[in-house]
């Protein structure tokens, strides 16, 4: 798996494709898989956005957008994106998107209660910071040695 700069044709790939988790995920979070494109789109114009890449097929998207605390994350993926492989290669790639974002606290979210989830942003380096509008907030800390 690798990681790139995202493109249009990277995020209809994924929506096209897109897992029913992540579906689940977006009406449990209020919003239609439209609205999530949307906000997708927008970090991804703003240079914010990456597709995760396997055997040179787009299987998710990761975006980011800053605010003075913290950088808050956007995600969309096709089901085969979640295996172990990925979870040791986001375990990588979100700290890199945590240096784009100055080391800022990487916030992330949950609406649906799933124990898997809960344990993927463990796993990761995530700490879950309890619940916040309705969602579970998990936040990644600034690296260490920045």
């Amino acid at each position: 798996m690798r990681a790139r700069a995202a493109t249009v044709g990277d995020l209809e790939d994924v929506f096209h494709g897109l897992s029913r988790r992540m579906s689940d995920e977006y009406v449990a979070a209020g919003k239609d898989t439209k609205s999530a494109y949307d906000n997708l789109m927008m970090n991804l114009k703003e240079g914010r956005a990456h597709a995760l890449v396997q055997d040179n097929r787009a299987v998710a998207i990761i975006a980011w957008h800053e605010r003075a605390d913290a950088a808050d994350t956007l995600f969309a993926a096709r089901e085969d994106f979640f295996n172990a492989s990925t979870v040791r290669f986001c375990k990588r790639h979100i700290r890199h998107v945590q240096a784009l974002a100055g080391n800022l606290p990487i916030h992330s979210r949950s609406w649906l209660d799933r124990p898997d989830v809960a344990k993927w942003f463990r796993v990761i380096g995530y700490v879950d910071r309890g619940r916040e509008n309705g969602a579970h907030l998990f936040e990644l800390p600034p690296a260490a040695n920045s």
